[in-house]
């Protein structure tokens, strides 16, 4: 299982290149697809990063929705609607459309954040902004990580 972790950041060019930090290049060598996968984020303006067999976990999981009801053509539009498949070149780095680096607000440089199965791309003053907030909500509600299955 791919495990992204920490945050690194990046220089963009002028033509939207990037390199793909290379902890997070490790976690994608077995993959299949030598590259990632990029989407909007739905909740937070930047970017989604995964694999290429996360992408087909999301796609299954939207398999248990009912087959043409709204709520799956909504998150089914959303997410492969906007998603990108970008390959790595010899040196890591993946070419972002410009559409993508207008939706973050990325200019010159882009932090890569781990979350696991999944990564971010933001701008950093603006991923500073939401790492503060984040820490904030998880101390105020006392948030813990569940129990995982079979530990109870």
């Amino acid at each position: 299982m791919t495990l992204f972790l920490s945050t690194h950041e990046n220089k963009i060019d002028k033509k939207g290149r990037v390199s793909i930090p290379a902890p997070f290049r490790a976690e994608l060598s077995p993959e299949s697809f030598q590259g990632v996968v990029l989407f909007r984020s739905n909740t937070y303006a930047c970017l989604e990063g995964v694999a290429w067999s996360y992408m087909q976990e999301i796609g299954n999981r939207l398999d248990d929705f009912d087959l043409f009801s709204a709520e799956q053509d909504d998150l089914a539009t959303s997410i492969f609607g906007t998603a990108v498949q970008l390959s790595m070149d010899g040196d890591g780095r993946v070419v972002m459309p410009q559409d993508l680096i207008g939706f973050a607000n990325l200019s010159e440089r882009a932090s890569f954040v781990g979350m696991g199965a999944k990564f971010q791309i933001w701008n950093p003053s603006d991923f500073e902004a939401r790492r503060d907030e984040a820490r904030h909500a998880v101390q105020s509600k006392k948030l813990t990580i569940p129990k995982g299955r079979g530990h109870e």
